[in-house]
């Protein structure tokens, strides 16, 4: 039986929140959200507060990189660029520092290694820039993973040369945005494709690819969540899950 994980089992440096499942359930699931650009691990540590999610607990990263000039927030990247026309920053400039601090300190060292869970009972979900580095991590597993929720967040372009005839990623995928302005196109869809062996795709009837607004919005995500997590709840100690 996996084991809780503790803020005291990751490095100091990791900034993180943990929130245990409600009613002192026993976790059997790991939920790891990545917040968006310019954001920090709070804003998610409000919706995972909220979600309750059943015998899981909730892990709410910060991005290992401080946005620069006093901006505020952290970002995912490897490096930090901005569109000069959109006076925008750019969310997809490389993920493999977020990702080797995900599979290694985060994954292998302390989930699987130290609180002894399986790889398929780790989900991610993500948001804009924090949902490419979620798929991004996932891509860096051989194993199946519990699913990914990706809101607004494309495959990133570190990605997109992967040859159409290697083994597909097991991992299934839920990815969400909207009908206009949004980052999740065609192509981006085609891209996810090529690389994960199961997409589910929701486009909201609204511009842009912000966070669900209301219970509708969300509903997708719940249902995805549902099918995903594992539950022991009534089961005997002595049985035999069958996978």
């Amino acid at each position: 039986m996996p084991q809780q994980p503790r803020s005291s089992d990751f490095e100091a440096n990791l900034q993180l929140d943990i929130i245990p499942p409600p009613a002192n359930q026993t976790p059997v699931n790991v939920l790891v959200f990545f917040h968006g650009l310019g954001d920090t691990k709070h804003s998610f540590a409000r919706l995972a507060q909220q979600l309750k999610m059943p015998e899981t607990v909730c892990i709410c990263l910060q991005a290992p990189s401080p946005l620069p000039f006093d901006l505020g927030g952290f970002h995912w990247g490897d490096d930090i660029t901005f569109d000069q026309s959109a006076e925008t920053m750019d969310y997809d400039t490389g993920f493999e520092k977020s990702c080797r601090i995900i599979r290694r300190e985060i994954i292998e060292k302390v989930l699987i290694g130290k609180c002894q869970y399986k790889a398929r009972e780790i989900l991610f979900f993500g948001f804009g820039q924090g949902g490419m580095a979620a798929i991004a991590a996932t891509l860096h597993f051989k194993d199946e993973l519990g699913g990914v929720v990706s809101i607004g967040g494309p495959l990133p372009s570190s990605f997109l040369n992967t040859k159409g005839d290697e083994r597909k990623n097991q991992t299934p995928v839920a990815v969400l945005g909207g009908a206009s302005r949004s980052l999740i196109t065609q192509s981006a869809l085609t891209n996810l494709k090529r690389v994960f062996q199961v997409i589910e795709y929701v486009k909201w009837p609204r511009e842009g690819d912000g966070m669900p607004r209301n219970r509708e919005e969300m509903l997708p995500v719940m249902k995805f969540l549902a099918r995903r997590l594992r539950s022991r709840s009534g089961v005997p100690e002595d049985a035999t899950e069958i996978i």
